[in-house]
């Protein structure tokens, strides 16, 4: 225990020092964060939605049905201080998509009574996507400077015009893969159902600061046991680059997935316990749809 508790403090000073070499202001206590290179970067947890909060959703929403559990005040926010641009990740506009996009329900016989369990005496009319499959990948603000009040208004409400280009440039793998300082890494979980012990859907965003960049994975995992797997990717990637430069924030997103029936045709598992970690097959996925864009932010 002893040597233990030596070897996360060491961690902890090796984490000072390479925060206070690169430049790094961590944010006050109380807050999970730091600020770097122009950035200001916060993730928050929260508690899942109350009763309550769950009715007054699904009125804004439109729609009587939500995941088991939606983390509904859990966030990640990535602040460009100088531009005011704002990117940020939260359940309610990842729903939002869900509800918009209302992709068909996938086939399976027993989905009725996944979802309805807790109603066994209504007659059931499945004619949504229990899935929640999101086309989600981020909001964007913009938070204006006021210098005559000296505060920040916002404008946009998630649809704020930034000017997505698409093009060729893809994510710099190799700095990726550099023996950098980690500053900063969590994940925040913004909402989850396990289909009734028959799979799961999840959503989770991750994000990992270093001195040089920061970098950041969106991802829809569903896994619908003995029927389909289905993951939709969305990775962002900021190289702080030199002071005189523009920022430029590289996205790409892709859509995978592929039925059981299918992998086994292709010689693969059939047992839905080969599959519960998203990152080991999602190369066995066929590509549905993808695309790679980018954002220049003046500096």
């Amino acid at each position: 225990m002893e040597r233990e508790k030596m070897e996360k403090e060491g961690e902890g000073d090796e984490t000072e020092q390479a925060l206070k070499a690169s430049g790094a202001e961590p944010l006050p206590e109380g807050r999970s964060g730091l600020i770097l290179r122009g950035w200001l970067i916060e993730s928050c947890h929260r508690s899942i939605l109350t009763s309550l909060a769950v009715q007054e959703w699904e009125d804004k929403l439109g729609s009587s049905h939500l995941p088991e559990m939606v983390f509904g005040e859990s966030s990640l926010l990535l602040l460009h201080v100088d531009s005011g641009i704002k990117i940020h990740f939260n359940a309610f506009d990842a729903l939002n998509g869900w509800k918009q996009e209302a992709l068909p329900p996938v086939e399976v016989p027993a989905a009725a009574k996944w979802k309805f369990r807790s109603k066994p005496f209504q007659q059931v009319i499945l004619d949504y996507d229990y899935t929640f499959t999101t086309p989600y990948c981020g909001s964007e603000t913009v938070e204006l400077n006021t210098d005559k009040f000296g505060t920040r208004t916002v404008s946009g409400d998630g649809h704020c015009g930034l000017q997505w280009e698409d093009c060729e440039e893809g994510i710099d793998l190799v700095a990726l893969a550099s023996k950098e300082p980690i500053l900063f890494y969590d994940e925040v979980v913004l909402y989850e159902d396990e289909l009734a012990d028959n799979g799961v859907s999840l959503l989770t965003v991750k994000v990992r600061v270093m001195p040089s960049c920061w970098f950041l994975l969106l991802r829809f995992w569903l896994r619908i046991d003995g029927v389909l797997m289905r993951l939709r990717d969305t990775r962002m990637y900021c190289s702080f680059g030199n002071e005189a430069s523009v920022a430029t924030i590289i996205r790409e997103s892709c859509w995978r997935e592929s039925t059981f029936q299918h992998l086994s045709a292709k010689g693969f598992p059939s047992d839905p316990a080969a599959y519960s970690d998203p990152n080991l097959i999602c190369q066995r996925l066929s590509i549905v749809k993808q695309k790679t864009q980018k954002l220049t932010i003046p500096r």
